[in-house]
């Protein structure tokens, strides 16, 4: 079996071992990996093997944003939807596990469950390689009409589906999303979908507001989101934003959605900072009244992600957000130029 190894910062090498055996425990299924997508906390492992104040141990398998065929499965298998998980059955892998025993995980915040394990994050390896035994409960089957790298891509809808969710929106409010890489794209779609309006799009990437555009986006904004404060301020009159999503790096554009935000509003924090930090007036936030919602993961959000994403026009069309695709040996080539945002890249995904 082929696997993904990242051994420190930069250096990801391919090597080589044996297939997984399919002797599997209850609950379990052996998964034939057929595509992860490269996702921006992959790329803080990447660049400085670290996200927030977790490290890696090297060597590590990263990835997890992840669909795969089941190939083997142990007694009482059973899918996120408690039916009966089959071998050829088409999958996509929520990544996390939580303990499901705790006070976090019984009042209904499993993606909170501080005894959590999740696939790609140490100490548990993820699905950079060619195959996987995953908890049965954790996969979702997909249907013929996604494809394997859209079914990478609906883990990255299940976090905006959260997001959008926590930030309790209202058909007519304003909304703006910072940040227009897969994650701020995905909750821009949904946030049209929910009825917001204006909706506007920031991010320096002309190519990323293209999309935007085309997903309803009322206004765009090539900049960073701290450049365009005078700019908000005229689009809204000086009224601010009812919703703004922060789904950039989570720096200085705390501080700048915090501006954006109009009294009473709510600002919802997506993107993870590379330092660890984040900061904002808090005289502005405290003045307006603000609700700042720190968003981690998802909750049991899979099937909604399914059904957005499933028929011939699909309300969120989740192939669009991929530019790129490799293969396992060139995975070091895909997450080098992902982290340098090379040629006009939206989402990679790497088929194993």
């Amino acid at each position: 079996m082929n696997t993904i190894h990242l051994h420190g910062p930069r250096d990801l090498r391919l090597s080589e071992g044996p297939d997984l055996g399919t002797d599997l425990a209850s609950g379990q299924a052996l998964i034939r990996i057929g595509a992860v997508g490269i996702c921006g906390s992959d790329l803080h492992l990447y660049q400085s093997g670290q996200i927030g104040n977790i490290g890696r141990a090297a060597p590590f398998v990263p990835g997890h944003e992840f669909m795969g065929t089941v190939e083997a499965v142990g007694p009482d298998s059973f899918d996120g939807n408690h039916q009966s998980l089959s071998v050829g059955q088409r999958v996509a892998v929520d990544p996390q596990i939580p303990c499901l025993n705790c006070e976090w995980c019984e009042e209904g915040h499993p993606n909170l469950c501080p005894h959590h394990t999740f696939m790609g994050l140490h100490p548990a390896d993820g699905a950079l390689r060619e195959q996987m035994v995953v908890p049965a409960r954790n996969c979702f089957p997909i249907p013929d009409s996604i494809s394997d790298g859209g079914g990478s891509v609906l883990e990255t809808l299940g976090v905006a589906l959260h997001a959008v969710d926590l930030a309790h929106t209202r058909v007519g409010q304003s909304a703006v999303v910072i940040g227009c890489g897969p994650v701020g794209l995905l909750i821009l779609r949904l946030a049209r979908l929910a009825g917001l309006d204006p909706l506007i799009a920031i991010d320096p990437i002309q190519s990323r507001l293209d999309v935007a555009t085309e997903w309803g986006a009322t206004h765009t904004i090539q900049a960073r989101a701290e450049d365009c404060l005078d700019e908000m301020d005229r689009l809204t009159g000086g009224r601010g934003i009812q919703n703004v999503f922060e789904a950039a790096w989570a720096g200085t554009s705390v501080g700048a959605a915090v501006h954006m935000a109009s009294p009473g509003g709510r600002v919802i924090l997506v993107g993870i900072p590379s330092d660890d930090t984040c900061s904002m007036a808090h005289s502005e936030g405290r003045r307006k009244g603000l609700s700042v919602i720190f968003s981690r993961r998802m909750k049991h959000v899979y099937p909604r992600a399914i059904q957005l994403a499933t028929g011939p026009e699909p309300r969120v069309p989740v192939d669009r957000l991929i530019t790129h695709v490799f293969p396992l040996a060139e995975t070091a080539k895909a997450f080098e130029m992902n982290s340098n945002y090379e040629d006009g890249v939206i989402k990679a995904v790497v088929r194993p």
